[in-house]
């Protein structure tokens, strides 16, 4: 293949093979140097310690036998060129080699000293296409990416001018203005509106390509989320005429995600689904548990639309793609939005999918992780293999003073959490993930490994270093209070896991219960 010496990795375990394979090779035109082992787990081994320039593979191996034998290489070495050495004439077998990655499948009977060359010297060079064909690809994306990000951030800012102006002019802050004026200023400020949502949609795109796209999971509650945006996307399914309905397990634990991404995904699909159902139709967004998948809650948004044809369905989640026989005057976009909501789904671990008919409605569904907190707890309210004595919940409510006039919100709460978890002990309390309250307060809740008495002297602790932060004492009202958690008899013959799991469903609960803010006493 060139003038330097060709290093070769055999895998094969019947000697009388391996000489012929290494008779081939030396009879060649190319200089080799050949490496034979006769397990797969000892060519897995070198294949760590060196990289060859090809692999010359038997299938049936004392460790491994058929597909699996090139399919366990390919993981092992996915850059590195194979070329299959079998007995078997199998057609099949060979072409699901081929498909799955394996550069050539030679038949043992047949075998020639220029026709193993050849395979060898096509394999390495077919493999070194690939590979620039890849790396070409991806700088082609990258320059994409790099080209749609910068036009994109261009457009920002003249598109926030006209929208400035534009509102300014239908305030009246210019003049006033006759209802004719005000019906095209409005025209204008929609298609601003859609153009500045279509730029978004661009970066984040282009995000998500990139592997920039961040998110921060949290402990949520999927019923709130699906009430949410349902709310704010009711007047849209209104003015259409379609019916918006939920259908949502009251029981359902909470899922590990992040709300402001989970909401955007749900946004997406409510209103894909209005946009293609008629007036008189449907959408309803459902969340379940599904017990073959005890990890996962299961979320869908169906509707009673013209539904996919099956060749859409295949590429509805693509890039800038958009069903031409589905859009619509209403349908506006790039094509953007189920991609980016896949993206989004994939990053939190859950995936999507959709089931659709032409006339018979889609049902888009994604699934998105539970948050488990036994897991959690465990290393916090367990001691020499046994449960702590006892067990309280500490709740800290953060509330924005009525006329507080100056400070961040947002960057004060994050200020007090920070705060909060260098006031417990790590060994024995845990800091919950922070969730969404209805209104400004934020509560914050903390297992601790403590008894009613000693968590006074914490709450103490807590409320003096709480008050130490300039934007609390001036801005906020604190109110901690705290707790027991109830534990499992002792007397029950429950494993130590059980008796965890049994308490994180209590703390589970009452931690439901603390997302109700507690009424104001004025």
């Amino acid at each position: 293949m060139n003038d330097q010496a060709t290093h070769v990795l055999l895998i094969e375990d019947n000697p009388g093979d391996a000489d012929l394979v290494r008779l081939r090779l030396v009879e060649g035109q190319s200089p080799v140097d050949v490496n034979c082992v006769d397990r797969l787990s000892d060519g897995l081994a070198s294949l760590g310690q060196q990289r060859p320039s090809v692999v010359l593979l038997d299938l049936n191996l004392p460790d491994s036998q058929g597909a699996e034998t090139f399919r366990k290489v390919l993981d092992k070495a996915p850059g590195v060129p194979i070329v299959i050495l079998s007995g078997q004439d199998d057609v099949g077998l060979a072409m699901k080699a081929l498909h799955q990655g394996v550069q050539d499948y030679l038949l043992k009977n047949t075998l020639t000293s220029a026709g193993l060359d050849r395979a060898m010297r096509y394999a390495v060079e077919r493999q070194a296409l690939l590979r620039s064909l890849d790396m070409s690809r991806k700088q082609q994306l990258e320059f994409k990416n790099q080209f749609l990000s910068h036009v994109s951030h261009e457009l920002r800012t003249p598109l926030t001018c006209i929208h400035q102006f534009v509102t300014i002019l239908l305030d009246g802050l210019a003049g006033a203005v006759t209802p004719e004026q005000s019906d095209h200023l409005k025209t204008i400020l929609k298609s601003v509106n859609q153009l500045g949502a279509m730029v978004r949609d661009l970066l984040e795109a282009s995000r998500a390509e990139s592997g920039k796209i961040r998110v921060e999971p949290r402990c949520v509650s999927i019923g709130d989320l699906i009430h949410a945006a349902v709310a704010m996307m009711q007047a849209a399914a209104h003015e259409k005429g379609v019916g918006l309905e939920v259908g949502v397990d009251t029981t359902l634990p909470f899922v590990h995600g992040d709300p402001d991404r989970i909401l955007e995904v749900l946004i997406n699909l409510i209103d894909n689904a209005i946009k293609f159902t008629p007036a008189g139709g449907a959408v309803t967004v459902q969340a379940c548990s599904v017990p073959a998948d005890p990890g996962f809650v299961y979320i869908s948004v169906a509707d009673t639309g013209c539904g996919i044809v099956p060749e859409a369905k295949a590429l509805i989640f693509e890039r800038l793609y958009q069903d031409p026989n589905a859009i619509d005057n209403n349908r506006k976009g790039l094509g953007l939005g189920l991609f980016i909501a896949k993206e989004l789904v994939g990053l939190h671990g859950g995936r999507m999918w959709v089931a659709s008919e032409p006339g018979q409605g889609s049902t888009f569904s994604f699934t998105l992780p539970l948050y488990s907190l036994a897991k959690l707890l465990f290393p916090v309210i367990t001691y020499q293999g046994c449960l702590r004595e006892a067990i309280v919940l500490l709740r800290v409510d953060l509330r924005p003073r009525s006329r507080s006039a100056r400070g961040n919100w947002k960057d004060t709460c994050q200020r007090c959490l920070e705060i909060l978890q260098r006031c417990v002990y790590l060994d024995k309390d845990l800091v919950l993930p922070a969730m969404p309250t209805t209104g400004s307060e934020q509560t914050y809740l903390v297992v601790a490994s403590t008894d009613l008495a000693r968590v006074e002297i914490m709450k103490t602790r807590t409320r003096e270093q709480l008050e130490k932060i300039a934007s609390v004492k001036d801005t906020a009202e604190l109110d901690l209070s705290a707790a027991a958690v109830t534990l499992p008899d002792p007397a029950s013959n429950q494993s130590l896991e059980e008796q965890v799991q049994e308490v994180a469903n209590r703390v589970t609960e009452m931690a439901r219960f603390a997302q109700t803010p507690k009424q104001n006493s004025e």
